[in-house]
Parts: structure tokens; sequence; C-alpha cells
């Protein structure tokens, strides 16, 4: 993975769908973001997901009425937290830039620990674009409070406070 130009003047890092790829283990159906931008590694970033009528969960969720499941927005926002982490990971070399040396930091991908809290404030249905926002808390042992939020346009959708651990067991 090849740093975004605006890396090497030291600000804010973007990673593409396929940067993603190679950064988390999660793959479709349930890879839940698109794109990253705004990455401050192992501190904060922004990301999008675009929700389609194709995503598998509309065909039960609802199907007259399709709405977007709490828990599928709660998942973007995690995957969010996961570049976040893994960029560090990545970015500061731990990991290398070989193909291998991603696949290698994707391994450092934790677990969601707790939705400590969580408001839901709209519904998100197919043709929105869900803005995804997280900060990293400090760590607590093998732990990391994070807080996030998703909006659509400028309507908060989601907000709330993740435990994730901080690396993988097994």
């Amino acid at each position: 993975m090849t740093p975004a130009p605006a890396a090497v003047a030291g600000k804010a890092l973007s990673y593409s769908s396929d940067d993603i790829k190679r950064m988390l283990p999660h793959r479709w159906p349930m890879l839940m973001i698109d794109r990253a931008y705004d990455v401050v590694p192992g501190v904060s970033g922004r990301g999008i997901k675009s929700v389609s009528v194709n995503e598998p969960f509309f065909a039960g969720h609802y199907p007259d009425h399709s709405i977007m499941p709490g828990v599928m927005i709660v998942e973007a926002m995690a995957q969010l937290v996961a570049v976040v982490y893994v960029a560090e990971i990545v970015e500061n070399g731990t990991g290398s830039d070989t193909a291998a040396g991603e696949a290698d930091a994707s391994r450092n991908v934790g677990y969601l620990g707790s939705i400590s809290t969580m408001k839901f404030s709209r519904l998100v249905v197919p043709g929105d674009q869900l803005t995804l926002q997280a900060t990293l808390g400090q760590r607590l042992g093998g732990l990391r409070q994070v807080k996030v939020r998703a909006s659509v346009g400028s309507e908060l959708a989601a907000a709330g406070t993740l435990v994730v651990t901080t690396g993988r067991k097994g």
C-alpha cells in the first residue's frame, strides 16, 4: 500500500477499498466500509459506507420498507476503528510495505468488546451514504474505548462509544 501524497507531508491519510481489503480480514458480505480518509493512524479517521439496495440484509430486514439494521451501522463504525488502528501498524513500519506485511497487519484487528452507549437518530435506507467518524481513546490494558458517529449528509444517524480489543488471541 502506498501512502497518499498527503501522508508524505505529515497530514491525514486516505485508503481505497482495495487498501482496506488488505488491512482488514473482513470480506463480502461483511466488509462494511468503502473508503477511509482523514486517517490519523492510531488516533482518528473518517470513512464512507455507500448503502445499496443490493446489500444482502435488505432481503430480510423489512423487505417492504428496507432499512439498514443498526447492528450493521455499528459494524461499519467498528471497521473504521480497525482501519485507524491498523494504519498505525502499517504506517509506522511494524508491518512492511509488501502485501505479506499488510496481511500480517490485518491479523492485529481485534474484536468488538462492547457497545457502551449507542443512540440511533435516523433510519438508513438504500441510496444513503453513511459518513463514519471514529476517535480512539486511551488504552485500558488490552481494551480501547472509541467514540464513533455515523451520519447521512448533515443528519446524525447513530453515535456512541464502543470498546474494542487491541489484538486477537489464537
